[in-house]
């Protein structure tokens, strides 16, 4: 098993994707908006976790885009490399059934997330940044997606930066299957990592086997595949064939709002801490063994758990997920 030792200075991890308001519905017919976005959620946890994260966002100069950077800020994120934009914030509706489930209606037109252009990008990442996550919405809609495809192929080609995934599909805002898929197929091939949740996969491949679906993608350049099944844990398949799978510690679920961007900022963060991500871990991630891995999904689990006792995307730090974790 690999030994984990806390960085004195962190190197800078990059999310990219969008920073919106989640409009969450009260018992009292009320919505009461809530910064959200499945990117902006990954770079908050990552950030409590410990990491330095940077958000590649677009942000609004409107109230909801004020709220929203204020958020981010007191999180620690760095918003260096985040573009100022006139355009209004995306709107996201959030209805909750009676087990804490969410379902979200979007308000997405003509707003800040999706109007990247290629120089609005870094090129190269900057030195010494580790890893780069993105994926939702900003990754599959366009006229931005295109540009954020773009970044994730010059940072293959250079070789430096680990490249992490997760498609965590808001089908409404999507265009065709098919060109849905044919987006995914092209990122899954430039990525290092892949998370992709059970749901997501029945949307992406109807009726195929995960674990299958997972082999399969590990062999198209990842090296490594998590799919995740909610209270029901996750899987994780390397390029070399490594399996394993682990259980969701049992809480009392008050929603289950960010748990998958918990578990994508858990997942990242452990393979930070292992040294797994960078070029330098590139080769050893591949041959991570079961054991290593376990832990790296233990931990990763456990951050998503935690999320899910509390109401709305509110990560844990990294002592409160050293505390559960004794």
């Amino acid at each position: 098993m690999f030994s984990v030792t806390a960085d004195p200075e962190p190197p800078r991890l990059f999310v990219a994707g969008e920073a919106l308001i989640d409009l969450v519905a009260e018992p009292d017919g009320r919505f009461r908006p809530i910064p959200g976005g499945s990117p902006a959620n990954v770079a908050v946890g990552l950030s409590r976790l410990g990491g330095t994260a940077s958000l590649l966002a677009r942000l609004g100069t409107g109230a909801f885009g004020s709220t929203i950077r204020a958020h981010l800020e007191a999180d620690g994120v760095d918003l260096a490399h985040a573009v100022t934009t006139s355009d209004p914030a995306t709107l996201a509706v959030v209805t909750l059934d009676e087990h804490g489930r969410a379902a979200y209606d979007f308000y997405a037109e003509g707003t800040a997330d999706w109007g990247w252009t290629a120089d609005e990008l870094p090129d190269p990442l900057p030195d010494g940044t580790l890893a780069l996550v993105t994926g939702s919405i900003a990754a599959a809609r366009e006229p931005g997606a295109s540009a954020l495809l773009e970044l994730l192929r010059r940072e293959r080609r250079r070789g430096e930066v680990s490249l992490v995934v997760d498609p965590n599909l808001r089908p409404s805002l999507l265009g065709p299957r098919d060109a849905v898929r044919a987006r995914w197929d092209d990122l899954i091939g430039l990525a290092d990592v892949v998370k992709v949740s059970d749901e997501d996969l029945e949307w992406l491949v109807p009726g195929a086997p995960p674990a299958e679906v997972a082999a399969d993608w590990a062999g198209r350049g990842p090296s490594l595949v998590v799919v995740t099944y909610g209270a029901d844990g996750a899987l994780g398949v390397t390029s070399a064939g490594t399996s394993v799978r682990v259980r969701t510690p049992p809480v009392d679920v008050v929603d289950t709002v960010g748990a998958g961007d918990a578990f994508t900022a858990g997942l990242v963060d452990g393979l930070r801490l292992a040294g797994l991500l960078g070029r330098p871990g590139e080769d050893r991630l591949a041959g991570t063994g079961a054991d290593g891995l376990r832990a790296v999904l233990d931990r990763a689990a456990l951050v998503a758990a935690i999320t899910c006792a509390r109401a709305g995307a509110d990560p844990p730090t990294a002592a409160q997920v050293s505390a559960a974790a004794h």
